[in-house]
């Protein structure tokens, strides 16, 4: 625990990851922003069909819509051809027999052409009266409407009297001195229509459908059996009356889901509606974020094989390396050992004040051995240098000495001469200074300044409340060793101020790279 006043780095006890870790963190952190990439990539492509595929529908049903309108267009041009030949308009109806097959070769066998009056009987052809056929029309909406306005009309889709299925008929009024006389009627083959919306299908992933005015289907395409005569399905009828032309996701008869499009025919008010499968856009993005997903797990794997073999070779090498800094460590403090015996007996008949301070230069040499030993000899930190040099004077006070400063490796040169200048100083400040009373105080402020070529370190030790102090006559060991080492070691300068209040140290020196 450190002494209460010097405070401890930011971070000091979080554990540091071991090499293996960081070097698959490095992999990971490497390869997972590009697999993220490449993912973020095939959905944007997705979004990208998405669009593509919405404006394709759209493109499919104004098509569609357009070859509808022409062939409507066509057939009802041919109806009012019909409709003003004097063998209808004078109901010699015996003769417009004959135009009216011409009329109906065009379109097969299927189509059927009935005139009515305004009742709805039919008039043409004649049925005779035990026959099974029906004598009036059962659309009698359509009748009505074309008589009332006098403009050719297109109906919903219904179940025939004559043909007995569903069917859509074209019906053109018949005019006569101005006047609505008859009701002319066609109604298509309705494997026309079937075969209409058939050949505008880009694939099998489209569907493709027309719709009464009511939403009603009279040709699918795929399984028109099972639809033709329903309502659209229900996400999809409701948008049908609230614009003539739209997109929108829905689900179709069949229950697939589809993004659909629809517009509807301002001739005859009929909608055409084309989706294409939701399938059929998610699958490639399926696919190609499993091929993106499959290509980046590969290149991870390889990576992290490549970090553990690596980080397998560099803890060799470390430990070979710790082998080595244990053994120097050993044999630096056998040699200390050695010393301090010798010193022992050289200084037998020396003072006990004097072999104390060689003793105590001897072990800050030791304390800043030891703080390099635990950093690996990478170095070390200037506080943590201080704090192991002070830690002797502040056991029982440690609030006397202030320390402030920025966070300032050192390489191990620096630390060990460091670490020798200030044990010197502190040595000064018990004996004689701030620390030889219980009231003084020591204040060590640093600072790093540019210098000439580089970063310079200015360190001011300061200290008050110790007794009265005077300039020595005489420079000591310790002086001169403060200043030496300063100079010729550190290539800077101490220098000491005896101010009244107490005794000031400045010490500069240029740093160099830790490690």
């Amino acid at each position: 625990m450190l002494p209460q006043g010097l405070g401890c780095r930011s971070g000091e006890f979080v554990p540091k990851p071991s090499l293996p870790v960081r070097l698959v963190l490095l992999v990971a952190g490497t390869s997972l922003p590009l697999i993220i990439f490449a993912a973020g990539i095939v959905f944007h492509d997705y979004i990208k069909d998405r669009r593509e595929a919405t404006q394709r529908v759209l493109e499919i049903v104004r098509s569609v819509r357009f070859t509808l309108d022409a062939e409507m267009r066509r057939m009802t041009g041919g109806l009012q051809v019909l409709s003003v030949t004097d063998a209808l308009r004078s109901g010699d109806f015996a003769h417009f027999s004959g135009m009216a097959s011409g009329f109906l070769d065009q379109y097969g066998k299927d189509g059927v052409i009935l005139v009515a009056d305004r009742q709805g009987h039919i008039l043409f052809p004649a049925f005779e009266p035990d026959s099974p056929m029906p004598t009036r029309r059962n659309n009698l909406a359509i009748v009505d409407k074309v008589f009332a306005t006098g403009q050719a009309q297109y109906s919903n889709v219904f179940f025939g009297v004559v043909k007995r299925k569903w069917i859509m008929t074209v019906d053109v009024p018949v005019m006569r001195d101005g006047e609505v006389v008859y009701d002319i009627s066609f109604s298509p083959p309705i494997e026309m229509f079937q075969s209409m919306v058939e050949k505008q299908r880009p694939n099998a992933d489209w569907t493709v459908t027309l719709l009464d005015g009511e939403g009603v289907v009279f040709a699918r395409i795929p399984n028109p059996d099972a639809t033709v005569g329903k309502h659209a399905s229900p996400t999809l009828l409701p948008e049908l009356f609230k614009s003539s032309e739209a997109t929108l996701n829905s689900m179709s008869l069949d229950g697939v889901p589809l993004i659909t499009g629809f517009s509807r025919s301002p001739l005859t008010g009929w909608t055409i509606a084309a989706g294409v499968t939701e399938s059929s856009l998610v699958a490639p993005l399926w696919r190609n974020l499993a091929i993106a997903s499959a290509i980046g797990a590969v290149l991870l794997l390889t990576g992290l094989a490549f970090a553990v073999r690596m980080a397998t070779t560099i803890a060799r090498g470390e430990m070979l390396h710790d082998l080595l800094i244990e053994e120097l460590n050993h044999r630096v403090k056998n040699t200390l050992a050695i010393l301090q015996a010798i010193a022992m007996q050289t200084f037998r008949s020396a003072t006990r004040s004097e072999r104390d301070k060689f003793e105590g230069r001897l072990g800050a040499l030791a304390e800043a051995h030891n703080l390099l030993s635990s950093e690996k000899w990478q170095g070390s930190e200037l506080k943590d240098v201080l704090e192991r040099v002070l830690q002797p004077y502040l056991i029982n006070a440690p609030e006397r000495v202030k320390m402030f400063g920025p966070h300032v490796p050192l390489s191990p040169r620096h630390a060990v001469v460091l670490s020798m200048i200030v044990h010197e100083i502190a040595t000064n400040a018990a004996k004689y200074g701030a620390l030889s009373n219980d009231l003084g105080t020591i204040g060590i402020d640093w600072e790093v300044i540019p210098g000439g070529t580089g970063e310079v370190l200015r360190l001011i030790w300061t200290e008050s409340g110790g007794p009265p102090v005077t300039a020595p006559i005489h420079r000591g060991f310790g002086s001169r060793l403060i200043e030496r080492s300063a100079r010729d070691q550190l290539g800077g300068e101490a220098t000491v101020d005896f101010l009244p209040r107490g005794v000031v140290y400045t010490i500069t020196c240029a740093l160099e790279q830790a490690g």
